[in-house]
């Protein structure tokens, strides 16, 4: 009899938690061989496991809730709940984002992680709930390298008259003015079309993002500029986040950074493989003068340092300690 009862409680406990479950949509732009999806399987794993299946995750990839701008709006408006969007369009909806998209910022991975992860990153995170917006955690996009279709990259002057794809970014687009191209700012599904087309020259993006959707079909050279360090953000809407109990919140945290950090050693791990495969494939790779690129772009510090507060003085001190 007492076994019975046992049964019994432990099946009305059981179907009160899949009454209480709810399906949450996780929305990002690529596809599924990329980090992004990496980082959204290991967040959808963590959050339902630790949930013990009251928070379920239902990923959509490939672009099919929208690109990252019709994203930001949708976590806005909660029409979608979940994202994992690269830096660039954010600063669309908060401004002084964009600080971490200047040109040649983090001298490497390591630095640009502490930081992000830190004091520094937790404050820019905090200015995405003036836009309605609940950053979780940085995952990364990766340092940024260019691809073109019409010669190989040496020095700066090379990039001049060039047609390249950037995000739609201010920052982007002032940096490779700043380098003589002609800066086209679109979203990452219109670039695809656009290269395989070819009424553009080129584009700028990890080597993750390089491999993952085959630019080496449509691009004949890489230059390893390495440029920007893009993060990327696990956020939601801010309307979402508030109806979560403080220990739901403090879970949503938890399983959002160990997400990021599993994707960026994946990415990290990944790298050195993916850009042999892309020489492979017959991609010429060059290794750009970076002190000349830097010396180029000056005048986009110029522009930005007043706009950004004091978070680029913070970050810049941060980085030579």
């Amino acid at each position: 009899m007492k076994r019975f009862l046992v049964l019994i409680a432990a099946f009305f406990f059981a179907a009160t938690l899949t009454a209480q479950a709810r399906v949450y949509r996780l929305g990002h732009v690529v596809n599924e061989k990329d980090a992004f999806h990496v980082a959204a399987v290991k967040f959808k794993e963590l959050v339902e496991k630790r949930s013990h299946g009251r928070i379920k995750i239902q990923i959509y990839p490939n672009a099919q809730l929208g690109d990252e701008r019709t994203l930001l709006e949708e976590l806005q408006m909660g029409s979608v709940d979940f994202a994992i969007i690269t830096s660039g369009p954010i600063s669309n909806f908060a401004p002084k984002f964009a600080v971490v998209d200047m040109p040649f910022l983090f001298k490497d991975a390591k630095t640009a992680y502490r930081i992000l992860d830190g004091p520094i990153g937790k404050d820019l995170l905090k200015e995405l709930e003036k836009a309605h917006l609940k950053g979780l955690a940085f995952a990364e996009r990766g340092f940024r390298n260019l691809t073109n279709n019409k010669r190989p990259i040496y020095k700066p002057s090379d990039v001049k008259g060039l047609k390249i794809r950037v995000m739609q970014n201010p920052v982007y687009v002032d940096t490779f003015r700043a380098l003589g191209a002609n800066a086209v700012p679109m979203a990452w599904g219109d670039c695809l079309t656009a290269l395989q087309q070819g009424t553009i020259d080129g584009q700028e993006n990890p080597i993750n993002v390089i491999y993952a959707f085959k630019i080496y079909e449509t691009q004949k050279y890489l230059a390893m500029t390495r440029h920007t360090y893009a993060p990327a953000v696990i956020m939601m809407g801010l309307n979402l986040w508030k109806q979560f109990s403080p220990a739901d919140q403090k879970l949503l945290v938890q399983c959002a950074q160990e997400a990021a950090e599993y994707e960026r050693a994946w990415d990290a791990s990944q790298e050195a493989k993916q850009l042999e495969f892309i020489k492979k494939q017959g991609m010429v790779v060059t290794y750009p003068d970076i002190k000349a690129f830097r010396a180029a772009v000056k005048p986009v510090y110029d522009k930005y340092r007043p706009k950004f507060g004091d978070y680029l003085d913070r970050i810049l001190k941060a980085v030579n300690q």
